[in-house]
């Protein structure tokens, strides 16, 4: 749905379907769901867009668009990769072009498309960072990183912060600061520590004679946006170099202009020993993570530069994309953008909060990375879930449950962020008007019906459900039966109506609007009666007593 101003809450805007596509999108679409839970998780069932029957079918710009034509205000941003938008022109040629010459490299020949990239961060990195490994993503480059902190100085610990998360493979999940991610795998790597984000003397308590480096993000992005106090970087900075261990800056997500600077450490005119970047190095388009250090730190690779190695890292697609997205980046000065679009987009959060103080507990972030933090989980999910339903993609981060992330790609307008803001606002004016109950009894149902996929033989019919939701309306399905959750998926929840309030008609892109008619028991149409107007006459049924000329109708308000 889009929200307009005095909140008024209309349909989606529709975007007409591509039929170049053919039949084979079609096909797949109507199975997305079912195979969703049957070969990836069946805890798709629980997803809002699988109840909601809503597939990804094309993204540009700021917005993706279902299989509806239904069209969302992106501000999730994947996680952080559609920093220079999705699909950016430039990004996406360079990759067709590459398609045509060397698509992955031979291993053996040198590798031109890597070389250049190298070359392109290193111009563009602060201090003496200079080599780099291209890998395949984020988790891979923190596995790198530490890899490398233990081959350079000899030594094995490694200390980290509580609530980061540095990706979910072993390495990276030793160092991540959350035991709901590690319990379940534990043992993990022995030699990590976790000390309080923000606390400098807590870090010092803990180096030892055995540490090799420390590892955190500039910004904690799972852990709710967490942005530590002016000057945290550089007293990190100074306590590695005053124990002589190395500093791993995690920029996976902080990286690439999101925070209002190419990179976030620069903020703070911090050099790291080593770098870690991935996510929105590829463009939006191509996965590459990577992982930086300095002529001197890389030396321990030369002996044996197939120590560490990747089959895929750094082939020539994914290194074609990064090097579009650079240049992208400095030509657009979208990393300046960020800045200033996120100074505007913290503003008017931050407006909202002084008038919804009872539902916004904090606003915070640097540049286009902001958190939202409720005064509660339930809030914080059911706000989301209504943002979904008008138009607007944000989502939760991991380790902190009141708090929704908001990551749009730089490129985003002020006109945008204030659609953002009033549909935000929108449901805040629902929430205090009373219809926040309304709305989890509908979440409840549909949650009911949705989990009535795990029960044997219901497949099946959530399957035809979701394929009438692709065909058309309710009435196309098979025999006139329509299941509950086929009812749900078609209801527009922003407009969760009253038995005794009026019903608006909606209006479908293409089709008259017709205006419901009221039977009465006999099956026969009423009619209103007359009414008499001012003078004490009366009029024909339904006729407005109003001037007949717009000078008359402003002179009549007027007065």
């Amino acid at each position: 749905m889009a929200v307009y101003k005095n909140n008024q809450v209309k349909r989606f805007p529709l975007a007409p379907v591509n039929k170049d596509h053919g039949d084979h999108y079609e096909e797949i679409a109507s199975r997305a769901l079912s195979n969703s839970i049957n070969h990836l998780n069946n805890a798709y069932s629980q997803k809002l867009s699988g109840a909601e029957g809503a597939v990804e079918f094309r993204d540009e710009g700021v917005y993706t668009y279902d299989n509806k034509g239904r069209r969302y205000l992106d501000c999730l941003g994947g996680y952080g990769i559609f920093n220079v938008g999705h699909r950016h022109p430039k990004v996406i040629n360079a990759v067709k072009m590459q398609l045509d010459q060397v698509c992955l490299h031979s291993q053996e020949l040198i590798n031109p498309w890597s070389a250049h990239l190298a070359s392109q961060l290193a111009a563009i990195t602060p201090g003496d960072l200079q080599y780099s490994f291209f890998c395949n993503s984020g988790s891979e480059a923190v596995e790198g990183a530490i890899k490398l902190a233990r081959l350079y100085t000899g030594k094995t610990e490694i200390i980290s912060t509580k609530n980061a998360y540095h990706g979910v493979s072993m390495g990276a999940l030793s160092a991540t600061g959350r035991d709901v991610f590690r319990k379940p795998f534990a043992p993990l790597l022995n030699g990590f520590s976790h000390v309080e984000y923000g606390n400098i003397e807590a870090m010092e308590a803990a180096i030892t004679e055995k540490t090799a480096a420390v590892i955190l993000e500039p910004i904690q992005g799972e852990g709710g946006i967490n942005v530590p106090f002016e000057g945290y970087l550089r007293k990190v900075r100074q306590l590695t170099e005053k124990y002589g261990i190395l500093l791993i800056l995690d920029e996976v997500q902080t990286g690439m202009g999101r925070t209002g600077r190419m990179f976030a450490c620069e903020h703070e005119s911090v050099v790291p020993d080593i770098l870690c970047l991935a996510k929105a190095l590829g463009g939006g388009v191509m996965p590459i993570g990577a992982f930086m250090s300095t002529a001197k730190i890389w030396k321990v690779l030369e002996p044996n530069p197939t120590i560490h190695n990747s089959t895929f890292g750094g082939n020539p697609l994914a290194c074609s994309a990064a090097s579009a997205c650079i240049e992208v980046l400095l030509e657009e000065h979208l990393p300046a953008r960020a800045a200033l679009m996120g100074n505007y987009f913290m503003r008017k959060l931050n407006e909202l909060k002084e008038k919804y103080p009872e539902h916004i507990f904090d606003v915070r972030g640097r540049g286009l990375l902001i958190g939202l933090e409720f005064t509660s989980q339930d809030l914080r999910e059911a706000i989301q879930v209504e943002l979904f339903h008008r138009g607007v993609i944000v989502a939760s981060t991991l380790n902190s449950n009141r708090t929704f992330r908001i990551e749009p790609p730089l490129i985003i307008t002020e006109s945008q962020i204030n659609f953002m803001i009033d549909a935000l606002e929108s449901v805040l004016v629902d929430i205090n008007s009373g219809r926040l109950a309304e709305l989890q009894e509908a979440a409840e149902c549909e949650a009911e019906a949705v989990a009535q996929v795990s029960e044997p033989g219901r497949i099946d019919q959530l399957v035809n459900n979701f394929a009438i939701t692709l065909s058309g309306p309710i009435a196309d399905a098979p025999g006139g039966e329509v299941t509950p959750l086929a009812k749900i998926r078609h209801r527009r929840r922003p407009t969760l109506i009253s038995k005794t309030r009026k019903v608006r008609s909606e209006k479908v892109v293409g089709q008259p609007n017709l205006t419901p008619v009221r039977l009465s028991e006999s099956g026969e149409k009423k009619k209103k009666a007359a009414k008499p107007n001012k003078t004490g006459t009366k009029k024909a049924a339904g006729k407005k007593d109003k001037p007949k000329s717009k000078a008359l109708y402003r002179a009549k308000n007027r007065s």
